[in-house]
């Protein structure tokens, strides 16, 4: 189990009565009373973490909510039928509000908790932007309503340590990490989870758009199951997929039922204080902080090139390869655009763009994926006939899995074949896989496109290599985008433009279906957290 240092404040510590007070602050130590509960009281047992107190509170009868018969058929995910000790993790948000009147209306004893998971002293400048003190509030208020106690956690350290810290060296490594799935994995439900392991909780809930499915009590060697919630558009298993059986075990996600307007309409009929608030978007720690700025502090500038991926043309400057990824449009500062960002090579600083990221002569349907893991603690049966989702949102591809090695090995890096083509991949991120509704498990992506990258040409990467970049003199007068588009000539290595007397209906054509194609994938872009922080 990993020992973990929480640490309460008590000016940041809020109950909503003091009789149902379940903490006590003690030469900044943390002891626990038993929590009231009128049916069966949590007793927690002595350790070094969490010492028993030299007495305990007198026992409170509290009434449960009463089922109204608008509520009740919303409470299909949250176990009424049984009467359970659980730990919810509350965020001042919405969905985690009401998921935590779903539950204390289906008649469980619950204990929230507020994480406060990070905060730098070299940010302290930002912080009177960041609305976590908001967020705590909201949560305070909504526990007042229902006198469910509320309990804040630090885990800076773990969060800085176990996520932060990991973004920051993959990033160096030029690749494109997921913080939403490591919180998940490595803080939420699993710091968070170690540590409360041995207080007597029978399940911990979050408001995750998910369900988790149990077995029955007479056949607990079962694996749970992970499935996509009613709602598509919201449905949050991509973020849960490198979960394991044992963390999965222990989840209740009472959302998983219910749509996000059926949420919304909830949050008014509780008269939640948090109702008209809206969701919060962006990486969970940085509040109101640009990612840029944010990677400036920690990782630093360092001047580098960008290069036309088709011609070696020498177009400006960058700030550095690690503030740019895989399909990134906005930010680059380029005339004549749109210019995504096509390859990046690590060794040399150089960032390679191009305007015909979306052309249909560029293919991406295969890409390698390691460190894969399995919900059930298995890899699959069958391969073939597998969905895939490469990003959060309602999209998915058909997809097959290769196995890489020998049967015998682990098989814990596999090739990936979609169904159509994905303009997104990036080599850092997680790639999600289901068997119709359900979620098998996940893995990271390890590289994209089917052969070793989008095509370079030969003088793009003579120039990267280049010792003194300094000889290129200053960067070429960007013309306007051809209407016909670029076909890459691996032989010599150049971009030549289709001949017009080759058939201007076909050139015409494929011009709008090349604008289509963009289009539809920027909207899939807009699923991807990461986008939000490029712009200047």
């Amino acid at each position: 189990m990993t020992m973990l240092s929480l640490r309460w404040r008590p000016s940041l510590t809020y109950f909503p009565l003091t009789q149902f007070t379940s903490l006590q602050l003690q030469s900044q130590s943390l002891n626990l009373r038993s929590l009231p509960c009128p049916q069966s009281p949590i007793c927690f047992p002595s350790n070094k973490l969490f010492p028993r107190p030299s007495s305990a509170l007198p026992h409170i009868s509290t009434s449960l909510c009463s089922f109204n018969g608008e509520v009740e058929p919303y409470l299909r995910c949250s176990m009424p039928h049984k009467h359970l000790r659980v730990a919810v993790l509350l965020s001042g948000g919405v969905d985690s509000s009401v998921a935590l009147r779903l539950l204390h209306a289906a008649g469980h004893s619950c204990t929230a908790f507020y994480l406060k998971i990070w905060f730098q002293e070299d940010f302290e400048n930002f912080w009177s932007e960041c609305p976590w003190e908001d967020d705590l509030k909201y949560a305070r208020d909504v526990c007042g309503q229902v006198e469910v106690p509320l309990e804040v956690v630090h885990l800076t350290d773990e969060y800085w340590k176990n996520v932060v810290s990991y973004i920051i060296e993959e990033y160096c490594c030029g690749r494109t990490p997921n913080p939403d799935v490591l919180c998940n994995t490595r803080i939420k439900f699993g710091a968070f989870m170690d540590a409360i392991s041995s207080m007597g909780f029978d399940y911990v809930a979050t408001g995750h758009y998910a369900n988790v499915i149990h077995p029955y009590s007479d056949k607990m060697d079962e694996p749970s199951v992970l499935r996509i919630s009613q709602d598509m558009v919201k449905d949050q298993t991509y973020f849960l997929s490198h979960l394991s059986q044992s963390q999965l075990k222990r989840l209740i996600f009472p959302l998983g039922c219910i749509s996000k307007d059926e949420v919304r309409r909830l949050a008014a009929k509780f008269d939640l204080p948090n109702k008209d608030r809206k969701d919060s978007q962006g990486i969970c720690f940085l509040g109101k902080i640009k990612f840029s700025e944010f990677v400036a502090r920690h990782i630093g500038e360092r001047e580098g090139i960008i290069l036309e991926a088709e011609t070696g043309d020498f177009l400006g400057k960058h700030r550095g390869f690690w503030f740019h990824t895989i399909g990134q449009r906005q930010g680059l500062r380029l005339p004549g655009g749109p210019w995504y960002v096509v390859e990046k090579d690590v060794k040399n600083n150089i960032v390679f763009v191009s305007r015909n990221y979306f052309s249909f002569d560029k293919r991406r349907r295969l890409f390698r994926v390691g460190s894969l893991k399995w919900l059930s603690g298995l890899p699959p049966h069958q391969t073939s006939q597998l969905q895939c989702k490469v990003r959060h949102g309602p999209g998915f591809y058909n997809c097959s899995l290769q196995w890489e090695g020998n049967e015998d090995d682990r098989k814990e890096t596999a090739v990936v074949h979609l169904s159509d083509d994905d303009q997104g991949l990036a080599a850092g991120q997680y790639a999600a896989f289901y068997e119709g509704r359900t979620c098998l498990g996940s893995g990271v992506i390890l590289e994209s496109w089917d052969d070793q990258g989008f095509p370079v040409c030969t003088k793009a990467l003579e120039i990267a290599r280049m010792e003194d970049k300094s000889k290129l003199g200053n960067p070429v007068k960007i013309k306007g985008k051809s209407d016909s588009p670029q076909v890459y000539n691996p032989t010599d290595g150049t971009a030549k433009h289709h001949e017009a007397g080759r058939g201007s209906q076909v050139a015409s054509a494929t011009k709008q279906r090349s604008r289509t194609v963009e289009r539809y994938a920027v909207s899939i872009f807009s699923f991807n957290w990461l986008q939000k922080f490029w712009q200047k």
